[in-house]
């Protein structure tokens, strides 16, 4: 199995009385990323922090930050996240209607575009803007809460987006969110994945030695070629 992955622990699963210190653990474990999960309480049940929390933890981590929105109307968070400091924005492809207007956009406030699919989207609803994004984010949980279990068959999902990019020459990262565990982490991985994204599994300490086994310094150049990874000019 491929151990060159990348890692980008969720805070949403952190205690959120010590964000620092949870930030500080992904930073020590060698994290690639900070996925912070910002719910609305209308695209999904819940609600978590806004815009202000992601600015205070700006200066805490040189890590970084791919603020996932889910959220109604995304397109009017884009100049709020910009500020606070954001790297990558991913939004939900079931959340906005203007799909090529809000990648745009948020290239154009300097920050890396993302797309999110909840597990009843199929991967061909993307087709018009795979070559625009920078990161596709599978879900295969339905979102809104952490510590779910897996939707196996969404795994197929990662496939074909792995496909798709090799075929095409695409560049945008192949992120997997939702009930990653120890258990299935070589599934996820076998089937393409480049990024992992882990709350509940990860702050519980049942991926260490899964994480142990990456390389001391891997190759990241694999996954971040550069500038415009996926389409976008920031």
């Amino acid at each position: 199995m491929d151990t060159n992955f990348l890692l980008a622990p969720s805070i949403l699963a952190c205690d959120f009385s010590d964000i620092g210190g949870a930030l500080s653990l992904i930073e020590k474990a060698g994290g690639d990323m900070v996925h912070i999960d910002v719910m609305d309480g209308h695209f999904v049940p819940e609600i978590t922090i806004g815009a202000p929390v992601v600015a205070s933890l700006r200066d805490k981590t040189k890590l970084m930050m791919d603020v996932h929105l889910m959220v109604s109307e995304p397109e009017h968070f884009i100049p709020l996240f910009a500020k606070a400091g954001a790297d990558y924005l991913t939004f939900h492809y079931e959340a906005a209607v203007h799909i090529h207007s809000v990648i745009e956009q948020i290239h154009k406030a300097g920050m890396k575009a993302g797309i999110s699919i909840v597990p009843s989207t199929p991967v061909s609803f993307l087709s018009e803007i795979l070559d625009m994004v920078d990161l596709v984010l599978v879900m295969t949980v339905n979102p809104g809460y952490g510590g779910q279990k897996m939707i196996v068959p969404c795994l197929k999902k990662i496939s074909t987006l792995r496909e798709i990019k090799e075929k095409s020459g695409f560049r945008y990262i192949i992120s997997v969110d939702g009930g990653v565990n120890a258990e299935n982490f070589h599934q996820v991985l076998a089937s393409g994945a480049d990024m992992i994204v882990s709350g509940s599994a990860f702050f519980n300490g049942s991926l260490e030695r899964i994480i142990a086994s990456r390389p001391e310094s891997p190759d990241k150049s694999l996954f971040f070629p550069g500038k415009g990874t996926g389409g976008g000019e920031n």
